[in-house]
């Protein structure tokens, strides 16, 4: 089954909540029928779905989050199979339905507010992807338990039971199992099509792994800090006490004194009306109060309303203590999720305060020589641009000095990016096409090392990932590549005196996740996925004769290899045969015209990052098999072979592009 674009495809145990969608012509909908439902196309997610799970609402209309809420049955297909539609005359557009009941009632949250929670989850300006991850639901969770309404409950929520309309014989035996009391809310309505959907962009990648547990940086889970909170649809005791006295005193009148005997016209009880009140009794047990007996009840239900008072306040400056400890537990986790930040960084960047503590003297002379001016970067520096962690896509870009063994983290790109190509010209970097979460980018951005900073270039013609770059003769091109429906053979060069991209003579053969490097004025391609299987063959394109011609093959079928040049040599090293990621090595002599097998890596790596520097290669992370990611760098020189080495960097990454500055 291909990958859902209307999800992030978290695993069952990743998913810590889900947010559904409503708008305000269906809202009540949603609560009298205590049902959420999405489109068919979320139904992946939403089956992942048990009971227990903390769910929320999103209002379309106004654009706010209503909680708190939690599954009571699994996610299913047509719970309702005629919920959200015109008199039932039609089948729900929503289908992928959960039953649900209210946790807490709380104020509903402003975009504003909940946004920067679940800012991972946006794809564009005002779409988000539904499915939570255990620290954006337990952050939710805390920021809405501050906004707990005490009492009563929700306008919409009926307090009678709704059955379920009756339905045709042959719907029973599909919802025969469902619930007949059922709380919830839901995303969509009768005017809002399955289009409205469409622009839920796709989460194309590798699946995360797996996160064990509801914790969030160690913190109590918050389904069990409110685990003691009461069901604010219930009125307390010690209410029910206050109003029962408060009703009594208010009903009694002040006794007056006896008339003499002589006045009095009757009994008591022709003249007045009985004047003692007693709860709970029937009208053959009630007894004549006498006067200071109505004063001495009178000074007792006086005391009892003002200890029921007391009581009252003491609760009500329990509960405000109780909300400003969950606002200090929110505080706490933002400022640790902030402290986490800052670790993540200071670990970066550590290194480049520091001297590797194996060095002695003289190395520690050698590398006081080897330094260059304040905030510039080392001769031997490598940049690792973008790609992906398992995690996250990344924008983040980082110089790793093999000579000080130092990572230091520079300016991020403009946008997150993978499978990109990146090349060099005139001590600028320039990084284009690729594409994160299914989408193809055909944006260029360049940076310049020493003012840290990028700058936006001419776009490619076409959008285009998992391409290769290429600098010759000081001119850049873009190699092939393709767009998820096809591959291409097309070849861009960027012409700096028009300021613009131009097409050049195309490759003989398409190639898709290929690879390319310059050598001695020629440009190679090699490898790659042509649309129908994966290649072995190479070509080599000389701008002075303006043509690609085909060169002897590799050994080995190759896609999403990385190639370096090495001492006037080709090195194609990694990559994907067909069957499983490789870890074998070929090496081209031009001067010879053929292959020769060099010695292997240690790990098997595609889709890796591999640089020159100081006559040694370096490779970094790439896929190891299947989901698999290595966090390794392997060094090989002439002699020695391949040695993994320690780099103390953030090189668990794929996709990703590196270039020797």
């Amino acid at each position: 089954m291909g990958c859902d674009y209307d999800m992030r495809n978290l695993g069952k145990s990743q998913l810590g909540g889900v947010i559904f969608g409503t708008t305000k012509m269906t809202i009540n909908e949603c609560f009298s029928k205590q049902l959420f439902g999405l489109p068919k196309s979320h139904i992946l997610y939403v089956r992942k779905i048990e009971p227990g799970l903390p769910l929320f609402l999103f209002n379309y209309t106004d654009r706010t989050l209503h909680g708190i809420f939690e599954a009571v049955s699994s996610g299913q297909e047509n719970i309702d199979p005629y919920a959200w539609t015109c008199a039932g005359s039609q089948k729900t557009p929503y289908p992928a339905q959960v039953q649900i009941r209210e946790k807490l009632r709380c104020k509903p949250l402003t975009e504003d507010q909940f946004k920067p929670i679940i800012s991972d989850n946006y794809h564009t300006m005002n779409h988000f992807w539904f499915e939570l991850d255990h620290a954006q639901s337990n952050r939710l969770l805390s920021l809405l338990a501050t906004q707990a309404i005490s009492g009563g409950r929700t306008p919409h929520a009926p307090h009678s039971t709704i059955k379920p309309k009756t339905l045709l014989p042959f719907e029973r035996e599909r919802v025969s199992n469902i619930p007949q009391v059922v709380v919830g809310h839901h995303l969509n309505g009768a005017k809002i099509s399955p289009n409205s959907m469409k622009d839920v962009k796709p989460f194309n990648t590798v699946s995360n792994k797996e996160v064990v547990g509801n914790h969030l940086n160690g913190a109590k889970s918050l389904p069990n800090m409110m685990k003691d909170v009461k069901p604010f649809n219930k009125v307390s005791d010690k209410d029910l006490i206050s109003m029962k006295l408060k009703t009594l005193a208010s009903n009694r009148k002040p006794a007056s004194p006896s008339p003499a005997p002589d006045k009095l016209m009757g009994p008591p009880s022709a003249n007045r009306k009985d004047e003692s009140v007693v709860l709970n009794v029937s009208p053959m047990e009630k007894k004549e109060v006498s006067p200071d007996k109505s004063c001495e009840d009178n000074t007792v239900i006086a005391q009892l309303i003002q200890k029921v008072e007391d009581l009252m306040a003491s609760t009500v400056v329990q509960n405000d203590t109780i909300n400003q400890l969950k606002q200090k537990i929110v505080s706490l986790e933002n400022n640790l999720a902030e402290a986490n930040t800052e670790i993540n960084y200071l670990k970066s960047t550590r290194n480049t305060l520091e001297v590797p503590i194996s060095v002695g003297p003289q190395e520690f002379e050698d590398i006081k020589e080897r330094e260059i001016i304040e905030d510039g970067l080392p001769d031997d520096s490598i940049v690792l641009i973008g790609g992906y962690d398992g995690a996250s896509w990344l924008s983040s870009v980082d110089c790793y000095s093999p000579s000080r063994i130092l990572t230091k983290s520079l300016n991020p790109m403009n946008t997150e990016r993978c499978y990109a190509a990146v090349s060099k010209l005139d001590g600028e970097l320039f990084v284009f096409g690729g594409g994160t979460r299914g989408q193809w980018f055909d944006t260029v951005e360049s940076y310049n090392p020493a003012a840290n900073r990028w700058t936006t270039c001419p776009p490619l013609n076409k959008k285009n990932g998992s391409l290769a770059g290429a600098t010759v003769n000081d001119k850049i091109y873009a190699v092939g590549g393709g767009n998820g429906e096809e591959c291409f053979s097309a070849v861009e060069m960027l012409d700096f005196d028009v300021g613009a991209w131009i097409q050049t003579r195309s490759m003989r053969e398409k190639r898709f996740a290929l690879a390319a490097a310059e050598l001695n004025g020629a440009l190679y391609a090699v490898g790659g996925y042509d649309g129908n299987g994966y290649l072995r063959t190479a070509e080599r394109f000389d701008p002075r004769e303006h043509s690609w011609k085909k060169i002897a093959s590799m050994n080995t079928m190759r896609g999403c290899p990385s190639m370096v040049v090495l001492n006037e040599k080709l090195f194609v090293i990694g990559g994907y045969d067909g069957y499983d990621m490789v870890s074998t090595v070929e090496i081209y002599d031009p001067r010879r015209g053929s292959w020769v097998i060099g010695e292997p890596m240690n790990l098997t790596r595609g889709f890796s990052a591999a640089a020159v520097a100081k006559d040694c290669i370096y490779i970094f992370g790439g896929l190891k098999s299947g989901e698999e990611i290595n966090d390794t760098v392997e060094c090989y020189k002439e002699g020695r072979g391949w040695e993994i080495i320690n780099t103390n960097g953030p090189y668990r990454r794929c996709f990703s592009s590196a270039i020797a500055l």
